[in-house]
């Protein structure tokens, strides 16, 4: 991301004042740019592709007391809430009564904040690539920290998940082979995801069961695997039933979807499901790294291809989204006076004799998961089980 101050003469006489050796002048030009580039860095971080902006954003004012009426957002007969049996007379007939567990969700936020500082010469010059990176990296510091808390939510209602057998962890599914990601994960991690989707009582949802999946995150070297598809064989068994052997016998893509691939190397989308590439994935990386300290506090994530527990080491996880449910959400503060999340102030710690000029940047939010019927996982092995 970049943000850019535009060289014109207005600039350049409002980045000057910034640096006047009157008190009020300066502290009034600080003031305008901070009021100026505020939306502007809210924003870029709002508009980043990364995994924070798989949440639904919902604001609250300042002082709100924050909740969520789950009744809104799910179904008052999902198997999540709660059946009582009671009889309404003494030897009655007992009957079921469904109703939410709670009817409204209180939870707490929290604040991610950056400040920055830099030598008030720069501003005298009229150094507006100072000025415009230091913005620049107030925003990439608060996304880096929305990035990791919004993955942790992530990566935890994916672990807790118990699918549609009830079994914790049974929403994260192994993939056939060691080191590959092939059509037949894909293809598993589909069906896996419809039968978490099941309605209530275990059968079709009303419209019918959906891919359940819209979004998947996946680490560079699955979409090198995705597109090495279109040069390796595909198929898992040979018309036999049994395994490819060694005699040639591997069926490659059809010519159609091997000549996407190779149009396509940037794969945004494949089998109608959104390609989210995010460097932080993958062996030894930070969110797979965050994801098997989760799995193991858990104890319930099971390695690739079957084998063992998920390590970081010698497993990376792949995870399936659902955007189409208000699953995730993200609540936010609105500050007294303005419109955005993001408040930028001027940092008013610097003495005249420090010579600098700072800047404080700061968002209220939280991250919640509703429903987590909306993540499935996908284990893929580096050895072999």
């Amino acid at each position: 991301m970049k943000i850019t101050i535009k060289r014109t003469e207005d600039q350049l006489a409002l980045i000057r004042a910034m640096g006047s050796n009157n008190r009020e002048e300066a502290y009034e030009a600080q003031a305008a740019v901070a009021e100026l580039l505020g939306p502007i860095v809210s924003e870029v971080i709002n508009n980043a592709p990364t995994v924070g902006n798989l949440y639904t954003t919902i604001s609250y004012g300042e002082d709100d007391n924050p909740s969520l009426p789950l009744d809104l957002f799910h179904d008052i007969t999902d198997e999540n809430y709660i059946q009582v049996y009671s009889q309404q007379v003494a030897g009655g007939l007992p009957y079921s009564q469904v109703f939410p567990a709670h009817n409204e969700l209180k939870f707490q936020t929290y604040s991610l904040d950056s400040a920055l500082a830099f030598d008030r010469k720069y501003v005298r010059r009229a150094r507006l690539d100072v000025v415009s990176k230091t913005f620049t990296r107030m925003a990439q510091e608060i996304l880096l920290k929305q990035t990791k808390t919004a993955f942790n939510v992530l990566a935890t209602a994916l672990c807790k998940g118990k699918g549609s057998n009830n079994t914790q962890g049974s929403q994260c599914i192994s993939g056939t082979q060691s080191g590959r990601f092939i059509l037949h994960d894909l293809n598993n991690l589909i069906t896996a995801s419809k039968r978490v989707n099941s309605s209530w009582s275990g059968g079709t949802p009303i419209g019918g069961v959906k891919s359940g999946i819209t979004d998947l995150l996946v680490s560079p070297e699955m979409v090198e695997e995705l597109r090495a598809m279109a040069y390796n064989p595909i198929n898992t068994v040979d018309s036999d039933g049994q395994a490819p052997d060694s005699g040639g016998d591997g069926q490659v893509a059809p010519d159609q979807l091997r000549q996407e691939l190779y149009a396509g190397a940037g794969l945004p989308s494949f089998y109608g499901i959104n390609i989210m590439e995010v460097n932080q994935m993958g062996i030894n990386q930070t969110f797979n790294k965050l994801f098997a300290t989760i799995a193991a506090a858990e104890g319930s994530i099971t390695g690739g291809a079957g084998g063992g527990s998920f390590t970081q080491a010698d497993d990376q996880i792949l995870i399936g989204v659902d955007r189409s449910k208000d699953a995730l959400i993200r609540p936010t503060v609105i500050q007294e006076g303005t419109s955005d999340d993001l408040q930028v102030l001027v940092d008013d710690q610097f003495s005249v004799r420090q010579n600098k000029i700072g800047y404080y940047g700061k968002v209220e939010e939280g991250r919640i998961c509703i429903d987590d019927k909306a993540l499935i996982g996908l284990v893929i092995g580096t050895t072999a089980s």
